[in-house]
């Protein structure tokens, strides 16, 4: 398959853009143009960057578009974890056709990149962004929040701390819109479950040195640190809270967002016994292990992060609208045909998109396994519950949505 790379014009400080091609029948006009926008080379790239690539170009071939007539094309750009590249890149994209820009890691990106692809008529489809404002106040017609969210991060994960002992927190917290609205929701459910929040300290994002955050969070006393964080800074955190003897000294860690990248990366001698949720693990059943050995296969071994899952779902899903329509141009209607059809994907199994962009599945409680426990390579969970679709995330009325007002 043909590549070729795009600059943008006039700006040299932005990424190389990669686009590859997916030819149709001959006779057919109709195609369709995907963006995959996130952190290609720091903290996120591991559970998402090229990764949500690979998944990006399965999804295309599942859906088997050129059988129906349709040429895809996949792009890929590197926004950097900055909002004003993000929005210089997604603004290109929309003008010269793209129809839909997928992952999105990064809230604070996702929050900008939402407005464009409001304003361009085109379509979003976050799976890496997780911040809850997307569905709330900050809603769009143009966008669909795929994978997770803070308020079911803070909702599971909350509750199940405090009610096992954890009444007083003390938070670390990356300083962009993710982390403010991670500490945001979990602090509502520990207050509304009893328990106490001591303070925190504010990390800015893509941190290598968590001393001094980690001794604020020992001098507080609180029972529980929560990390609210991910990514690299997911990692560094944990690494650096066993070094200061964070659990020796009877204070317990709560990751509130880690992905099975993360795990990777810290190893499971630190990770073990972190309770953690998701909404997918490769190692589930047939459908999650029969993708994620093709997804290995073009990421070195390397198994999906719950991101790169619903990277290729939410993809999945968006060529069904396209098909069902006949067009992609229009982001609106594209997005009103993906909420009007059931969810059915070999990852998520059945679901469906709500009128605030929200797509609904349930999440399951893990605990990461003991090295004596594990079996093979990234056999890193051990299942414990599964949170029902109908309460795994946040109340349609309650989110603050003008789409639910009207």
């Amino acid at each position: 398959m043909p590549t070729r790379r795009i600059m943008l014009a006039a700006m040299a400080a932005l990424p190389v853009l990669h686009a590859t091609r997916v030819p149709a029948q001959p006779s057919s006009p109709k195609r369709l143009r995907i963006g995959v926008l996130n952190d290609q080379s720091s903290l996120y790239a591991d559970m998402g960057g090229p990764g949500s690539a690979v998944a990006a170009h399965l999804a295309i071939a599942d859906a088997e578009l050129a059988a129906k007539g349709w040429s895809a094309e996949v792009l890929v750009a590197d926004h950097q974890n900055k909002p004003d590249i993000a929005s210089s890149i997604a603004r290109q994209w929309f003008d010269s056709g793209v129809d839909a820009v997928a992952d999105v890691t990064n809230s604070a990106v996702a929050l900008a990149v939402s407005q464009i692809a409001r304003e361009k008529n085109r379509v979003m489809l976050a799976s890496g962004a997780a911040t809850s404002d997307l569905t709330g106040r900050s809603c769009s017609p143009n966008t669909v929040h795929w994978t997770h969210d803070t308020w079911a991060f803070a909702n599971a994960i909350g509750k199940a701390v405090v009610q096992t002992g954890g009444k007083s927190w003390f938070f670390v917290t990356a300083d962009f819109a993710f982390g403010h609205a991670l500490e945001r929701d979990i602090t509502k459910v520990i207050l509304a479950s009893g328990g106490t929040v001591a303070g925190h300290a504010v990390a800015p994002n893509n941190t290598a040195d968590f001393s001094s955050f980690l001794l604020q969070a020992q001098a507080s006393k609180a029972q529980v640190v929560g990390l609210a964080n991910s990514g690299g800074d997911m990692v560094n955190s944990v690494k650096q809270a066993a070094e200061f003897g964070v659990g020796k000294g009877g204070q317990r860690l709560a990751g509130l967002l880690i992905y099975i990248t993360d795990v990777h990366s810290i190893g499971l001698e630190y990770a073990q016994g972190l309770r953690l949720i998701s909404p997918f693990y490769w190692d589930m059943n047939d459908g999650t292990r029969a993708f994620s050995a093709r997804f290995a296969a073009g990421r070195g071994g390397a198994k999906p992060s719950m991101v790169q899952a619903g990277t290729y779902a939410s993809i999945l899903h968006l060529t069904k609208a396209v098909t069902a329509l006949g067009a992609a141009e229009d982001g609106r209607a594209v997005v009103a045909r993906m909420k009007e059809m059931p969810t059915d994907d070999p990852l998520f199994g059945r679901g469906s998109i709500r009128a605030d962009g929200r797509k609904i599945h349930p999440m399951f409680l893990f605990r990461v396994k003991s090295p004596a426990e594990q079996r093979y390579p990234w056999d890193y969970y051990a299942y414990e519950a599964t949170i029902p679709a109908d309460e795994a995330f946040r109340p349609l009325a309650e989110g603050g949505c003008p789409l639910v007002k009207s």
